[in-house]
């Protein structure tokens, strides 16, 4: 009987708050307590490490002797590396200090500790005749040079007015050493004029620039200023991002893969699965709870940072593949233990992926393979999110989330939740339980196309710095190998349940369907084009072998549809036999495929 959607939300809405009664009886004392103390945790972070502008891991590190009247003494006291001492004589002679101000000039202690003491003591002093200078009525007076900095693709031409005449080219800069105290004469001091800022922080624009919430942008500021404000990029505020977004996303997830791994427990989840209520439904309900914790955890921390709707998105996609995660976790998964290695290792992954390319967000297009970067932009004044860009850091993850669900779904019955086969067997099950027609393989092959695009994603991440004559060739062997895993593994499922009769014919067809699916979905990928991945040459090597290629002639454009076939009908008639076929015909369709690949990335100069 064919239910109305009103009916299944029905059901989902009964299951998810049926969840969340159950889920807050379990919660104790104990956990309560740990969870508010994580929260705390990350406003501490978000909090103190944002408005102090890191971690002051060096505070009062370097000792300074200064008279109270110096000049010298309130650049020293607000300085978090610098402790300010009495001008003893003998202070520096004996160790107690590294400097030692006196109305002759500045004395340093000969240790590398003393010139690293005097560099800081440089900063501090220049730091000190900003602000000085900054509180001047008269801004263009204090600051005649303002820079704004903005990044361009290494291959791409540099937007017109980029270079602007600068006068006689000198920087005017003072260390200040010695000098005649900090009255602002040093005009060594960075910064940009906020009397004038509106001209040079400008505004996020772009099709997705939505307002800011409000909070504490941790990446505010260095982009535009004088000269010496100007800072380069560094991975503090993307850390803190992910730290801030990620942490509170693996408390939840805990929670998630027990009160499902729970249901398998004892057969306690039978009650549901007699119940009329479709699978779908039942982790629909069950997940619902958490992703909506997630969505306000979210919330809030964008609410925290200063970031728009844009960033609330960005990040939506990657709760979303953590639960699904987590919940293929849980089906898979014999006991707790191996439940705690598969989220351990999910979060780890997903932690590296998102965190490590968002370093490079203003560098290199390779960083939009991560929401996160998305959320770096969003609160960068100067640059925009555009719709092509914010579809290729997403749709892999919301695609990747909605197949592992329906992996995990597939098995959500009894013969499968309640067994204790290993961790791998349960994944052949998963994907065996998806097919029961020849085309059902051609679909899996094509759901297959969000990890591909992920893995070979981060592949081109990983090799970009090297040497391209060293990398190019490995990458293509690892665009190959991850390739072929995904147009046979689930062949080689259905031989082994029994689903397909182990006839040669039967495997030749069922290659070629798992080929003509991943052909098809592969067109998809064309969503590189759009933010100028394939102009890399790591990019052009993974994406145009495929055929993915704005000048490409008709002939190579099919050309992969025929390896794919071939490699696929190899593989499957290794899988058709037993386990140690299906290794040597896959390693026979990897060396082909990776044969192609360099034929065309050389033919293609």
């Amino acid at each position: 009987m064919k239910r109305s959607p009103r009916e299944h939300l029905s059901k989902i809405g009964r299951i998810a708050r049926w969840e969340v009664s159950r889920s807050a009886g379990m919660v104790d004392r104990r956990t309560a307590i740990l969870g508010i103390l994580a929260l705390l945790l990350v406003g501490s972070v978000l909090g103190g490490g944002l408005l102090a502008g890191g971690v002051a891991l060096d505070r009062d590190i370097y000792r300074v002797g200064v008279a109270s009247d110096s000049p010298y003494y309130e650049p020293v006291e607000r300085s978090i590396a610098l402790d300010a001492r009495d001008p003893d004589p003998d202070a520096l002679r004996d160790g107690d200090v590294e400097l030692l101000i006196r109305e002759g000039g500045v004395l340093v202690a000969n240790s590398p500790k003393g010139q690293a003491a005097l560099s800081e003591f440089r900063s501090s002093v220049r730091r000190y005749n900003f602000e000085r200078m900054q509180a001047e009525e008269n801004g263009s007076a204090a600051f005649p040079v303002v820079t704004v900095l903005q990044y361009v693709p290494r291959t791409g031409a540099l937007p017109e007015g980029a270079f602007a005449d600068g006068g006689d080219g000198q920087d005017g800069f003072d260390t200040g050493e010695g000098g005649d105290g900090t009255d602002g004469a040093d005009a060594d001091e960075a910064g940009s004029d906020d009397d004038d800022g509106s001209a040079s922080s400008g505004s996020t624009g772009g099709a997705l620039g939505v307002p800011a919430l409000s909070g504490i942008n941790p990446l505010s500021g260095g982009g535009s200023g004088s000269p010496a404000d100007i800072q380069p990029p560094f991975p503090f505020g993307s850390l803190v991002l992910a730290f801030a977004f990620l942490v509170p996303m693996n408390f939840v997830v805990q929670a998630y893969g027990s009160t499902m791994l729970n249901e398998r427990i004892n057969r306690r989840g039978e009650l549901l699965l007699v119940a009329p209520v479709s699978p779908g439904d039942i982790v629909a309900g069950k997940t619902l709870p958490y992703f909506a914790t997630m969505l306000g955890v979210t919330a809030l921390v964008a609410l925290g940072v200063g970031g728009s709707l844009v960033s609330v998105a960005a990040v939506l996609p990657i709760a979303l593949l953590f639960l699904a995660a987590t919940f293929a976790g849980a089906m898979f998964a014999r006991s707790f233990k191996e439940l705690t290695f598969v989220t351990v290792t999910v979060s780890v992954f997903l932690t590296a992926y998102t965190f490590v390319p968002a370093i490079f967000a203003n560098v290199t297009p390779i960083a939009l393979i991560s929401p996160l970067t998305l959320v770096v932009r969003d609160l960068q004044p100067l640059e925009s999110v555009t719709p092509g860009a914010f579809v290729f850091a997403t749709a892999p993850f919301v695609f990747s989330a909605g197949v592992l669900f329906l992996l995990g779904i597939g098995i959500y019955r009894e013969e499968d939740m309640f067994t204790q086969r290993s961790v791998p067997l349960k994944f052949l099950d998963a994907l065996d339980a998806r097919m029961s027609r020849p085309r059902d393989v051609a679909v899996l092959s094509g759901l297959s196309i969000p990890f591909v695009f992920i893995a070979e994603l981060l592949a081109i991440a990983v090799l970009f710095a090297l040497p391209v004559s060293l990398t190019i060739p490995l990458l293509l062997f690892v665009v190959a190998l991850i390739e072929e895993v995904a147009k046979s593994v689930h062949i080689y499922a259905a031989f082994e349940s029994g689903t397909f009769p182990r006839v040669r014919r039967v495997a030749l067809i069922l290659g070629a369907l798992s080929g003509l699916g991943f052909f098809v979905g592969e067109k998809f990928t064309a969503v590189a084009q759009v933010v100028g991945l394939p102009e890399l040459a790591l990019g052009q090597a993974a994406l145009a072998p495929s055929g993915i290629g704005v000048f490409s002639a008709v002939g190579l454009l099919f050309a992969p549809l025929v390896l794919h076939v071939v490699t696929a009908g190899l593989t499957a008639l290794g899988a058709m036999r037993d386990l140690r076929w299906y290794a040597a015909a896959f390693v026979g369709s990897v060396a082909i495929h990776t044969a192609y690949n360099l034929a065309v990335v050389t033919r293609l100069g």
